[in-house]
């Protein structure tokens, strides 16, 4: 089995991609992966294995027809990852959003059509649902979404789910709470404050600090997408959320907890124009039919996540330009997975 993995060197799509090339998930054992990426700001080459007999990487935009007709085609199934995901960006230039996570989806699926791939996951988000008071979002929710970056990714679920109402494309969407764990960049919430307070800065949280998100640790994410595409139904949506649900408050509250540092280290910045005050997902349908149950505790992935950011300083040292790196911070390995060397990262805003 070819299997096509868009945006398999960013955070999410690189970790699903070592579990494949390790066998982990069932029916894929022995799959051969290409991965698509354009190794923007936000993707990492050295987050892929630095050879792997399995593994081909082509670099290029999903954005280019050509490039497209020559990768798609002979692939059994694709896993549809590669998208812009940052709202702040997203806010200040939402061109690019639409660019690539509506218009690249839609030749994507095209090409899958035409190349008669055999099945396809496209990777979404809780965000396009927008922000839910009490309760949690089934399947049927509206869509709701309040920045450029949920307003991109809700109109690629229709523009894919189209594919499979007027093409027969045999195509599911997933739909995730927020995701955390190693390899992630650190314009994302997590490893900003983690990072943040290893460089000897304070945590910045907007407005008052008590927007609610719901958090997943990547490997339970993947190995939901893998049930997905193994046994998911055609044209049916999945959400795939955690159960645990925290302020951005209370996450800081974690985070210092695990560093030893008190609320002194902590800072409030004005929010953010769109700010979304709560997300929630209801995934008893995944659960029923697929039988996914999320594994990895939070407080043991977050502080698993704490070590690795602690142990690893040379994928995030040269954001922070006066930092020198104590000998302490870097007590493992820097790069974490053998053969995955560290590499550099580009500093944003936290999410």
């Amino acid at each position: 089995m070819r299997i096509l993995v868009t945006g398999g060197a960013g955070f999410i799509g690189s970790h699903f991609v070592r579990c494949l090339l390790d066998g982990r998930y069932v029916g894929f054992e022995d799959c051969d992966v290409t991965v698509l990426d354009k190794l923007t700001y936000a993707s990492d080459r050295s987050s892929l294995p630095a050879a792997h007999p399995r593994l081909t990487l082509v670099v290029g935009d999903i954005c280019d027809r050509r490039l497209l007709a020559d990768v798609v085609p002979g692939h059994d199934a694709m896993i549809h990852f590669a998208a812009e995901s940052h709202v702040d960006r997203s806010i200040d230039d939402p061109a690019p959003f639409f660019e690539t996570n509506v218009m690249g989806s839609h030749l994507l699926m095209a090409e899958c059509a035409r190349s008669g791939v055999e099945r396809v996951v496209h990777v979404s988000t809780d965000e396009v649902y927008g922000s839910i008071t009490s309760g949690s979002w089934t399947e049927r929710c509206v869509l709701e979404p309040n920045s450029p970056y949920a307003a991109s990714k809700a109109a690629s679920d229709c523009v894919v789910r189209a594919y499979w109402r007027t093409y027969d494309l045999d195509l599911s969407i997933t739909r995730c709470a927020n995701n955390y764990g190693p390899y992630q960049h650190i314009e994302k919430v997590i490893p900003r404050f983690v990072t943040s307070l290893l460089a000897g800065q304070d945590i910045t949280l907007h407005g008052d600090g008590r927007a609610v998100r719901e958090w997943l640790h990547v490997d339970d994410h993947c190995r939901a997408l893998s049930l997905v595409l193994g046994k998911g139904r055609a044209g049916e949506i999945y959400n795939i959320g955690g159960d645990i649900e925290l302020t951005n408050r209370q996450l800081a509250e974690r985070i210092l907890h695990l560093h030893g540092a008190d609320w002194n280290r902590v800072r409030y910045v004005a929010d953010r124009k769109v700010q979304d005050q709560r997300y929630s997902l209801d995934y008893r349908k995944i659960q029923d039919e697929l039988g996914f149950e999320p594994q990895v505790r939070f407080a043991d992935g977050l502080a698993d996540v704490y070590a690795w950011y602690r142990d690893n300083p040379d994928r995030w040292a040269d954001v922070y330009p006066d930092l020198r790196v104590p000998a302490e911070v870097g007590g493992g390995p820097a790069g974490g997975a053998a053969g995955v060397p560290a590499a550099p990262t580009v500093p944003a805003q936290a999410r």
